[in-house]
């Protein structure tokens, strides 16, 4: 049984070392399961091991509670910056296991239908297993989709431009279908499975590296944009979020104006201004925003600019006469107040824009399950959230300027979505802004990997992505997933870049997560099969 732990052990090991950031290590996805497969084989095949469900889980887990960990320990380092330790290490268990335990849960499932079925057809069955667990886990109120296994090849985005068909399902299937094929070669090898067509396997797991592989190199090489500039800034006003309001919003617009006029061109289109870069204590009130202190000023700063546009995060609220939505809090007799991390665009136009971010943060931004965690609301309002949660919109909306240029505006977590992202290409964007606060995180491999996770949506819907923000790391990257510019850490910056516009709609823009419905399909089917071989062995008994 050690020797099983210690090959789990080492499948966490291949997995953390395949996984962003680490610069072109993700081809070690391929052989990341392999060790594990075969502990639970010796598992499954034990004469003397009991319980072979439990251990099976219980192994799996291992190897997914370390990987996991590894991965996002940064979590930890957000959360304890406003907390207790005991009290921040509670909350991080959430994220560290049970992303962790769906994961083993799936093979749990998959040793299932091994008792019911051949080797080949239970791992297509784990495969599926493992993309619902995905598929559930961008889905439900506990979402956290970071660790979905397709994401992993963001450190090595030449080798995934086919991701403008598949998004990053594909890539899921890839690995798992590679690692599947190298387990059976082991087990036929060792004797455990038979071959009827030895050259078969071999000649599968090549074609599966090669054509995906050199049909994406090619098309990374051959790639060309057409030319539709425009010209953009992205500022990194560098405000530590945990001290933010002990600085005037004068002297942070102060800072924003300074660092936006020093790279800004006469025709500059666009000023992107990272996540609550304008805020106050108290919010801004949407429909009198135009009156405040800060739109004035920010007409004054685009006098400069007749073609300029500010897109910015803002914290916002709306008021209403009852209790229109679930987040709206009465604040006195029959008047309500929805909070909103929000992004706003403004120009000289009489339209005022506003997106209300709707792929809301778990606990932070919107308490899971209404009111089953009530009792966890205290804990979360310290890290920047409010105790009733935010409100959101149903669906993303594009911004237009007065040129008629569209900008999907993604706030911070909401870029983990690819589905989500190129629902805002479906409407019209012609290129991506991302705004996020990522200093929560500290100086971690999180603010990295949230990076290195756009070059994907870049990918899958062919357009530009303007990133901002607040501590770093602010950039471009082009259609291709090339960051062309990037901000060093922690440091006050702005990049101003001329990006090509496009209006051209990928596969993956238009059929979506189809890669991810094949695999719910496998599932489906796995899950029919233990239950028909359940009930004819309950009929038989």
């Amino acid at each position: 049984m050690k020797n099983n732990y210690l090959l789990a052990l080492l499948s966490a090991f291949l997995l953390w070392l395949g996984w962003p950031p680490i610069p072109y290590s993700s081809i070690l996805l391929f052989i990341g399961f392999i060790p594990l497969l075969i502990a639970l084989e010796n598992i499954i095949l034990s004469k003397t091991i009991k319980k072979k469900g439990l251990k099976v889980f219980l192994t799996a887990a291992l190897t997914a509670v370390i990987w996991n960990t590894a991965s996002i320990y940064w979590v930890y380092n957000s959360i304890s910056a406003v907390m207790p330790p005991l009290a921040a290490t509670l909350i991080s268990l959430i994220p560290f296991c049970l992303g962790a335990v769906l994961m083993a849960a799936a093979f749990r499932l998959y040793y299932q239908l091994r008792q019911k079925s051949s080797v080949l057809l239970s791992l297509f069955g784990l495969m599926g297993f493992w993309i619902s667990y995905e598929f559930l886990h961008e889905s439900w109120d506990l979402a956290f989709p970071w660790m979905t296994l397709g994401n992993g090849f963001a450190n090595f985005h030449q080798l995934i431009q086919w991701y403008d068909i598949t998004g990053v399902y594909g890539g899921t299937v890839w690995i798992w279908l590679i690692n599947i094929l190298l387990f059976i070669l082991y087990l036929h090898r060792k004797g455990l499975y038979t071959l009827k067509n030895k050259i078969l396997v071999p000649v599968s797991i090549a074609l599966l590296l090669l054509v995906p592989s050199l049909y994406s190199l090619l098309r990374y090489f051959s790639y060309e944009e057409h030319q539709n500039p425009a010209q953009v800034v992205v500022v990194q006003p560098n405000v530590n979020p945990y001290i933010k309001f002990q600085l005037s919003p004068e002297e942070q617009l102060s800072t924003l104006f300074a660092l936006s006029s020093s790279v800004a061109k006469p025709n500059t289109e666009f000023f992107i201004w990272p996540e609550t870069a304008l805020s106050q204590n108290g919010y801004f009130d949407e429909e009198h925003f135009r009156d405040t202190y800060t739109y004035n000023q920010i007409l004054k700063f685009l006098d400069q600019y007749k073609n300029g546009n500010v897109l910015s995060g803002i914290e916002s609220y709306q008021l209403y006469n009852d209790a229109k939505t679930p987040t709206a809090r009465e604040i006195s007799p029959h008047v309500y107040q929805d909070n909103f991390n929000a992004a706003t665009l403004i120009d000289y136009s009489s339209k005022l824009q506003f997106y209300h971010k709707s792929k809301l943060v778990p606990g932070v931004e919107q308490m899971p399950f209404g009111t089953v965690m009530d009792f966890l609301k205290p804990l979360f309002k310290a890290f920047g959230g409010t105790t009733g949660g935010y409100g959101k919109q149903a669906e993303p909306s594009v911004f237009y300027a007065q040129s008629g240029i569209g900008v999907a505006p993604v706030i911070c977590y909401e870029s983990i979505w690819g589905n989500y992202v190129s629902s805002y290409i479906k409407k019209g964007a012609q290129f991506i802004a991302i705004i996020t606060n990522d200093g929560w995180w500290g100086n971690t491999s999180g603010k990295d990997q949230h990076l290195q996770y756009a070059k994907l949506r870049a990918i899958e819907n062919r357009r530009w992505v303007a990133r901002s923000a607040n501590t770093g790391l602010s950039g471009f990257i082009n259609q291709r997933g090339d960051i062309v510019q990037q901000t060093k850490w922690w440091e006050p910056a702005a990049l101003n870049q001329e990006i090509n516009l496009n209006e051209e709609i990928t596969v993956y823009t238009k059929v979506g997560d189809i890669a991810a419905y094949l695999g719910l399909t496998f599932a489906f089917g796995g899950l029919l099969i233990i239950i028909a071989k359940r009930r004819k062995q309950q009929v038989e008994q």
